[in-house]
């Protein structure tokens, strides 16, 4: 009646009517603040202080900083760059945009190609295996330069001859080779329990994938499929190789007219802005589906 005699009453783990412990659900990188209290977050703050300031002091006192000042934080060309490429950058949301949708689509066309069970889908798998292996092998920037150069001159009536339909087309193919994997690791995380017990109440191959596995599947690899979106999101810079005016080749431009590197600091800036929050967006998703895995378990 007093529980196990051995262990006191209420011991987490030990006595079944003490609460199960919660855990800290916060930060990785904040939880030991926190465990520390109001001291440890003090000398978090101090040595943090201390060891970016000295690091800024080394720089702006080295020998070559007054250089490295004029060449690359030069606050006229900065302001000045900066309202260019942001007047180019909405061509960058653009691609990666147009791009991201035809990823998603493909990608889980190819994951589920590879996912097909019987020896009738065979050749399938194979088409499906060469491809995510191929576009993943090859350099993004060299899959864009033998697209964009090469495919316009084939004259294939009905399709534009554009090198940014090309550099779009390209950025598919290799991410979506990319995503593919991730959309087939969360499907095979899906337990064939639950394909079984589909199958039992009466649901196809078909709709077992599409009303069961793959809303699963999508869920538990979404901080994923996020990453791959801001890796998207950055390499749609690669377009300038063919020559497109977007935020890179704007930099470019302004760079040589100033003879100086300030522009790409500005483009820089640009994708350290758009990009922190997202990543932000995704530790937050992680640590979301983190709690509610530990709230399953403790129930």
């Amino acid at each position: 009646m007093g529980g196990n005699p051995q262990f006191p009453v209420g011991t987490p783990g030990l006595d079944p009517r003490a609460p199960a412990p919660q855990g800290d659900r916060g930060s990785k990188i904040l939880a030991p603040l926190r465990a520390e209290g109001a001291r440890g977050v003090t000398i978090a703050v101090v040595s943090t202080v201390v060891v970016f300031g000295l690091l800024t002091f080394a720089i702006v006192n080295s020998s070559g900083w007054p250089q490295i000042k004029e060449a690359f934080f030069d606050p006229t060309v900065f302001w000045d760059s900066l309202d260019k490429i942001m007047g180019r950058f909405a061509r960058n949301v653009f691609i990666f945009l147009v791009a991201e949708v035809f990823v998603l689509i493909l990608a889980l066309i190819v994951a589920v190609t590879r996912s097909l069970r019987g020896p009738v889908f065979t050749p399938l798998r194979i088409l499906a295996a060469a491809y995510t292996d191929l576009f993943r092998a090859v350099p993004t920037i060299l899959v864009i330069l033998l697209l964009g150069f090469g495919a316009p001159s084939l004259q294939i009536k009905g399709v534009p001859h554009s090198d940014i339909f090309w550099a779009i087309v390209a950025l598919v193919l290799v991410y979506s080779a990319y995503v593919a994997e991730v959309y087939r690791a969360g499907i095979q995380s899906v337990h064939p329990s639950q394909v079984a017990s589909a199958r039992a109440l009466g649901l196809s191959r078909g709709k077992t994938m599409r009303f069961v596995v793959i809303p699963q599947a999508v869920r538990r690899v979404l901080p994923p499929l996020l990453n791959d979106f801001i890796g998207l999101q950055k390499d749609s810079a690669l377009v300038a190789v063919l020559g497109y005016t977007e935020a890179l080749r704007q930099a470019q431009i302004t760079s040589a007219a100033n003879f100086d590197f300030t522009p790409y600091v500005a483009l820089a800036l640009v994708y350290i802005v758009i990009t922190i929050p997202e990543a932000r967006f995704v530790d937050w998703l992680v640590a979301r589906d983190e709690r509610r895995r530990q709230s399953v378990g403790g129930v």
